[in-house]
């Protein structure tokens, strides 16, 4: 089972914007209309066609149409138009208006295992959203060797991820994610994005993903 939306983020051939899975209003007084219009329609539409232009390049040169010397450009490109397309695609999905419970179940479990409780979740998630300097994620996700929970601060969209990085929760905190609203004060934004986690969402990822992990 995918995600919900990621499986709509790329039809007919060709990286697509799915739609917000709810009115851009939903999420006020946490997360502005305007914000989401911006972030959403302009921001993370741009990902969406810096990633087709990418793949397109690579594919012209692959039938001969364009020089092999645009291919490293052209691949970092993709991974940071890419990564910033699914990175947004998941982060509209696990984000839903109050209420919000928290996480129960096997979820829970394994926060506690290696969080030790939801607060000190909280605080190293928190941690690594604060810690990103200029424009990043923090990312919540299952490492493949472990199998354990693990929190990335992704610079941009692709660098600090582990490969094979499983993504649970996602947190954009480049500043288009909250500057109309909370201008420079990120912490504020960061109260606002924990009202708003749909955790079922995240539990519905952490099931597929880890096939009954505790």
């Amino acid at each position: 089972m995918e995600p919900q939306l990621l499986t709509h983020a790329y039809q007919g051939g060709m990286y697509a914007l799915p739609p917000l899975p709810y009115p851009a209003d939903a999420l006020e007084p946490y997360l502005d209309e305007a914000t989401l219009l911006l972030h959403h329609d302009k921001h993370h539409a741009a990902y969406v066609m810096g990633a087709n232009d990418a793949a397109e390049t690579l594919l012209r040169v692959a039938q001969g149409d364009l020089p092999p010397s645009v291919v490293p450009t052209a691949t970092l490109n993709l991974a940071f138009n890419v990564s910033g397309h699914i990175l947004h695609t998941l982060y509209w999905e696990n984000l839903a208006p109050p209420p919000q419970h928290t996480p129960y179940g096997e979820l829970s479990v394994a926060l506690d295992a290696t969080f030790s409780t939801y607060d000190g979740f909280i605080r190293v998630f928190r941690s690594a959203a604060m810690s990103i300097q200029g424009s990043g994620w923090a990312v919540l996700g299952l490492e493949p060797v472990s199998r354990r929970m693990v929190v990335c601060a992704v610079n941009k969209h692709q660098d600090a991820l582990i490969p094979g990085f499983k993504p649970l929760l996602v947190c954009d905190v480049w500043e288009h994610a909250y500057y109309l609203r909370y201008q420079n004060r990120r912490a504020a934004y960061l109260d606002a994005f924990f009202a708003l986690i749909n955790w079922e969402v995240v539990a519905s990822r952490f099931r597929s993903y880890c096939h009954g992990y505790a």
